[in-house]
Formats: structure tokens, sequence, C-alpha cells
């Protein structure tokens, strides 16, 4: 389900959804130019996503047949809004992985986290190993990865796989309040910001300079750019309209 908000937050809750639904929403989300932030959450009281169950398809003869999963964190990181993970309970397996794909992460003070593919005879698949260590850190993320244990929030806080641990009664309001604070912003400012922080990371140092000093001076063509020195100028909050 997806709440269109006034502000330009939106939230997709319930994390179940078929491929070609969830390709829709990305897409829609793209195309609208009202969306500035995504706060995405869980549907449930105790589990923000954990890992599915294998999807099989039945053959003639009645034999299971596995198929390829449903990738979630692929559509997630091709999103250009910030994306603000909220989440109400236990990520595990995927659910991690999809957490993982998004920008910030909040967490109830009840959660755990883990990739338990490793006891199954599996290893994640869902970007689990790659976002992981550029989050925390090789070492950490390859104990994590090959004991398949689970950790709590205020470990996951420690170590940076988590922004930030709240009360679990505390967590919508928390995230929904740095939503509406980034959807404040201008919208172009915030999708060149995450584009120069992520791409960036695939660059040179002088390489991911340039790419940030372009981008910088992308925005002085923009409208956007001009509200916000007569916003600044007239000591008024600015009226950012995406252009």
């Amino acid at each position: 389900m997806v709440v269109s908000l006034n502000d330009g937050v939106n939230e997709p809750a319930g994390m179940a959804r078929r491929s070609d639904e969830f390709a829709e929403l990305r897409a829609g989300m793209v195309w609208d130019e009202d969306t500035r932030v995504i706060l995405l959450t869980g549907s449930g009281e105790r589990s923000f996503s954990s890992e599915a169950d294998l999807n099989r398809v039945v053959s003639g003869n009645g034999e299971g047949e596995e198929i390829e999963f449903f990738s979630m964190a692929k559509y997630i990181g091709r999103i250009d809004r910030p994306i603000i993970a909220a989440i109400n309970g236990d990520a595990i397996g995927q659910g991690m992985e999809i957490a993982l794909a998004c920008d910030i992460r909040i967490a109830a003070r009840t959660s755990r986290f883990g990739l338990p593919q490793i006891k199954s005879g599996k290893i994640p698949w869902d970007g689990g190993t790659q976002r992981l260590t550029r989050l925390v850190g090789r070492g950490k993320a390859l104990e994590m990865i090959l004991s398949g244990g689970t950790i709590g929030a205020e470990e996951a806080f420690r170590i940076g796989l988590v922004n930030q641990v709240v009360a679990s009664e505390e967590l919508m309001g928390i995230a929904m309040k740095m939503a509406r604070e980034m959807a404040s912003k201008g919208s172009i400012a915030l999708r060149y910001t995450k584009e120069a922080v992520y791409e960036g990371m695939n660059l040179t140092l002088e390489q991911g300079l340039r790419l940030e000093a372009d981008l910088y001076f992308l925005i002085h063509t923009t409208k956007d750019r001009e509200e916000g020195i007569k916003a600044f100028r007239e000591k008024k909050a600015p009226k950012f309209e995406g252009r």
C-alpha cells in the first residue's frame, strides 16, 4: 500500500509484493515529482521483513522446480530519492538486504539483524555481501555473514549498520519527522547529493570531486537555487518546486 502525503513523503508498507507490482511502484515514485522522500517500513508488528520462502513452480509431473527470487533491493537501490527505513522488527535475510539498500536506517530497540543464509548452505543474494561490507567494513561483514548469527539493535548501531535506535512506540514518529524535514529541502539538491555520494564511491577521489563540482554547477541552472537565495535574503522558508 502506498500512502501519498501532501508534503512529498511516500510510505510504501507491506514488503511482500509481486515483482511487477513493486516495479510499477518504483516507476511511479521516480516519475512523481511530488515524491521527495520515501519512508519504507514493514507491515507487521514484530518483523520488518524476514527471509522469504523459496518460490517454486510445480511441473506437470508434480515435482517442484526452484525459480529465481525477486530482487527488491535492486529496485530500491535504483531509486534516486532519499529512502528512510523505519525498521519496526526483525530484519533477517532478504529483509536485512532490503534495509541495506535504503539510505538511512532507524531501528526499534527490539529489532534484530542477520544474514543466516550460510546455515542453509547458501549465501546472501540480494546485495548483502556487497552493501554490508561497504557499510560496516570487511571484517564485521564477514563475521556476520560467515557465522549466520543475529545481532541486536544496539550492536547494529555500534557498528554503523543503523543510524538511530529508538523505542518501538516512537519509531514512526521519529522517522516521519526526519522524512518531513528532508522533504522540505530542494528535491533536485536531494537527488544530486545522493548521486554524488553513491557514484563517488566507485570513483577515484579526483573523479569524485569532479562529479561533485559538475552537480553543484548544474544546481546553479535551477529555479530552486534562485528560490533558496531569495528566501535566504527575505528570511523566510523557501518553497522549492523541483525545477
